[in-house]
């Protein structure tokens, strides 16, 4: 190791990188790699968008930082534009700075309405590396440093393509859907506050919740007066052909958790609530109180972001080019046994690598492979590690274009197709 930087989550790239524009990052000798993974899944927007530039710009030599006992008017213009996006009982937002921060004033939310304190998660999920978001965290990062928080409970993920509950191709998940909840009813002790899910699984390997499973949910969910917790940390403002994942559904969460997307690459998330809930915590003296809550600066991205996302229709851009994705994906799949299976939807799409397409054996090492090549040839495509080993994470920006996707779809077919003899 050549630098004084702590390894927080494996070895880093060789490369180092320079600048980045458009769907583009740039190492030191200049060279281009297509970014398709939208930084840390979050530029929509792509690298310097002038908007945006033009946003920190102005923010920064007139209102960057605050006391948070202050408010401001890009904080009031922020979520006055963002619930207005949203359903009707969405009205109440606390701007915040990472998705980790966001899940964890959303849990403690519902803890103070509910009284109670056990949180139900997917055995696949990520929601984040603070304390109680780690807790709820199944995915990774759970072993060498003590126990978690008690009282959090495991929902089987509804993995179509590798749930045991899939008999020849037949994926009866109301069924595993049944059973989990008997397993979490036998664990509880009456004490229940929320359920956190994200509508699409992206760390656990871009897993797509069945069309009926989110209204299922909520059901099983305020049949147990719990709070329903949508983490759209990913699949937010737009990036699954949708403004939201949840609007396919037409199932409205109590809470919704907005961040990575929500600020275009810059540090901004958002728990998002009910007056009802709002007044309730009031009442109860809850205190969420954080250096950088309602700071002026990530609320005028925000608001930037949102208009952007409305006036440019990167929903129906999304929905569009994902469609146009995901059919080269399908494509590739046809000529390369080694991917088993190809699933998401809009600009969030995952390709899992197999050794044998029939036993469906992990292809962790080869995926690895794939992606270093791919790497080499000019595009830097996500490989998953821990539970989604295997599984590429496909999530440009919502502005690539059609001839950006050509061009990386070029350089993934030719790396599966020097790296992927099985």
């Amino acid at each position: 190791m050549s630098h004084k930087v702590f390894r927080y989550g494996g070895d880093f790239a060789e490369i180092r990188i320079a600048r980045a524009q458009g769907s583009y990052i740039f190492d030191h000798a200049g060279r281009a790699i297509l970014d398709f993974t939208s930084g840390q899944m979050s530029g929509i927007l792509g690298h310097g968008h002038p908007e945006i530039v033009a946003v920190v710009n102005h923010m920064a030599a007139n209102l960057d930082h605050l006391h948070s006992g202050f408010i401001s008017d890009p904080v009031v213009t922020f979520a006055d534009d963002l619930t207005a996006m949203l359903p009707d009982s969405l009205e109440r937002v606390l701007p915040l700075s990472t998705g980790g921060e966001a899940n964890e004033a959303a849990l403690r939310m519902a803890k103070t309405v509910t009284g109670g304190f056990e949180v139900v998660a997917f055995d696949r999920s990520w929601h984040g590396m603070t304390g109680g978001a780690s807790a709820a965290t199944f995915s990774g990062g759970r072993r060498g440093h003590g126990p978690t928080l008690p009282g959090v409970l495991t929902l089987p993920t509804p993995h179509a393509y590798r749930s045991p509950f899939n008999k020849s191709g037949d994926y009866d998940w109301r069924a595993e859907f049944e059973y989990g909840w008997e397993i979490i009813d036998r664990q509880s002790t009456g004490q229940m506050a929320a359920v956190i899910v994200e509508p699409i699984l992206s760390s656990g390997g871009i897993i797509e919740l069945p069309e009926g499973y989110l209204a299922a949910l909520r059901d099983k969910t305020h049949a147990r007066g719990m709070l329903l917790i949508l983490d759209e940390a990913q699949t937010g403002m737009g990036r699954t052909g949708d403004h939201f994942a949840f609007e396919r559904d037409g199932v409205v969460p109590d809470i919704l958790n907005l961040s990575k997307t929500l600020g275009a690459g810059l540090p901004l998330s958002a728990t998002i609530t009910s007056a009802a809930v709002e007044q309730d915590c009031y009442d109860k003296g809850f205190l969420f109180y954080t250096t950088h809550a309602a700071d002026p600066l990530p609320a005028a991205v925000g608001a930037k972001v949102v208009e952007i996302v409305i006036r440019d229709q990167l929903a129906s851009r999304a929905r569009e080019l994902g469609d146009y994705l995901k059919a080269q994906l399908a494509d590739l799949q046809q000529r390369h046994a080694i991917i088993g299976d190809v699933r998401g939807r809009g600009l969030l799409l995952g390709v899992e690598l197999v050794t044998d397409r029939q036993t469906k054996a992990p292809a962790s090492d080869l995926g690895m492979a794939v992606s270093q090549r791919c790497l080499e040839l000019g595009a830097c495509l996500n490989i998953g590690r821990r539970a989604s080993a295997g599984v590429f994470r496909i999530a440009p920006p919502l502005t690539v274009s059609r001839d950006e996707i050509d061009s990386a779809m070029a350089i993934f077919d030719q790396a599966l197709g020097e790296c992927g003899t099985v």
